[in-house]
């Protein structure tokens, strides 16, 4: 893998490796709004691509998110397989809200704290800004993991604080991914809803 990402590089720069990364984002968060367990493959691919970029504009939060990202994807993925209907797509289920404060302070003191060591022991541009997306990021990807419907919430938050962060960066495929992820979130958050409407659970 390393070996092709640097010769992407070469040939076409960054540009070529995100466009690519686009493409699998897309397909992996539309199957995600099925319910689908095949956004697993694609998510893996785009995890992989996405940590070079990020890496190669010194966006170090949001490359080391990748890294958890990777690991996430597999234990998703088991869950998702113990947790489908007979149908084959999985099963979406309520955060309680004691759990949801919890997340919200977990990831406010995150931030903060990710946010200072940025700022503080590397040359991060956006040191905060990039922290906040990235606590953000790793709550709805764990969210997204148990199934629960809130992960939508949490990634419409993580999709409008990227756009911004990554026009500034110049990373103008990937803002305007994110500027897809933010419509597809709103989807898959009424989505999810009603399907669980559907299967008879309190929404």
């Amino acid at each position: 893998m390393t070996q092709i990402l640097e010769f992407l590089h070469g040939m076409f720069g960054t540009r070529a490796i995100e466009i690519t990364a686009t493409i699998l984002g897309l397909i992996n968060v539309a199957l995600i709004i099925r319910r689908s367990i095949w956004n697993y493959p694609f998510g893996i691919a785009m995890v992989l691509l996405y940590a070079w970029i990020f890496y190669d504009v010194r966006l170090y939060s949001d490359a080391l998110l990748q890294i958890f990202f990777l690991g996430i994807q597999f234990f998703g993925l088991f869950i998702w397989l113990a947790g489908r209907a007979d149908d084959g797509l999985v099963e979406a289920i309520d955060l309680p809200y004691q759990a949801g404060l919890v997340w919200a302070l977990g990831a406010t003191v995150g931030a903060a704290a990710l946010g200072y060591i940025m700022a503080t022991y590397t040359d991060a541009d956006f040191p905060y800004w990039d922290a906040l997306t990235t606590v953000l990021s790793v709550v709805a990807q764990c969210l997204l993991a148990k199934r629960y419907v809130q992960t939508w919430v949490v990634w419409i938050a993580v999709d409008v604080l990227a756009i911004g962060l990554y026009w500034t960066k110049d990373l103008g495929p990937t803002a305007a991914l994110y500027c897809v992820f933010l419509g597809m979130a709103i989807a898959g958050h009424f989505s999810w809803r009603r399907s669980m409407k559907l299967s008879g659970q309190p929404v």
